[in-house]
């Protein structure tokens, strides 16, 4: 299995017009649903009127099966939303959405032509994308003093790891996730940290 991925490192959109109707399409990165609902509201917001909005997007590693989605929002079935999708699955790019916009121009285009409307924008986005690498990151618990929390949690800042919980007790538990490829560098800096007092490794 991969332990990264390439995800959108910042949001680009494509206005084409195609017989007439005008299609503007926007990429943008969805970790998520929610991702997807918010820039589902703000391009309506952004661009009211049109006729159809319709949206395909892989909320998770390019090759998930689950958090994915599409709609053709009152295209013929199967000539917006799922060739969307296809488009995005064949980039190998995780957490992506696409949003295409289109305003109605008075000629009907067929669903192949509908097909190539719709792929069209995504197609050259993607080629235009700006990437960054997302890597994997598992989950370990660590039980420290007090006193060493702050190092602890810089630490796993410095190699782009995030904190998840700490539960205060006798000891301080601090949860967090981390890259496997990041494992041997950060017990090397958290032993010189804590004299040697300290060493982590994942819990799955």
């Amino acid at each position: 299995m991969s332990e990264s991925y390439r995800i959108p490192e910042a949001d680009l959109a494509i206005e084409e017009e195609i017989k007439h109707s005008r299609f503007i399409t926007s990429l943008f990165h969805c970790a998520d649903q929610n991702a997807l609902k918010l820039a589902l509201t703000n391009i309506k917001q952004n661009y009211p009127g049109a006729s159809h909005y319709c949206y395909a997007f892989i909320a998770g590693k390019p090759d998930d099966m689950v958090n994915i989605g599409s709609s053709d929002d009152g295209e013929p079935a199967g000539s917006a939303g799922r060739p969307m999708l296809a488009t995005l699955q064949g980039a190998n790019i995780g957490e992506i959405g696409a949003i295409v916009v289109r305003y109605y121009g008075g000629t009907k285009l067929g669903v192949g032509g509908l097909v190539r409307a719709y792929t069209s924008g995504i197609k050259q986005g993607i080629s235009q994308l700006g990437l960054v690498t997302k890597y994997i990151r598992y989950p370990i618990t660590l039980s420290c003093g007090y006193h060493q929390v702050n190092d602890i949690e810089y630490l796993v800042r410095q190699f782009d790891g995030v904190v998840i919980a700490q539960d205060y007790a006798e000891q301080v538990v601090i949860s967090f996730e981390l890259a496997k490829a990041a494992l041997a560098e950060f017990n090397i800096q958290l032993a010189a940290m804590s004299q040697g007092s300290l060493q982590v490794k994942f819990t799955v």
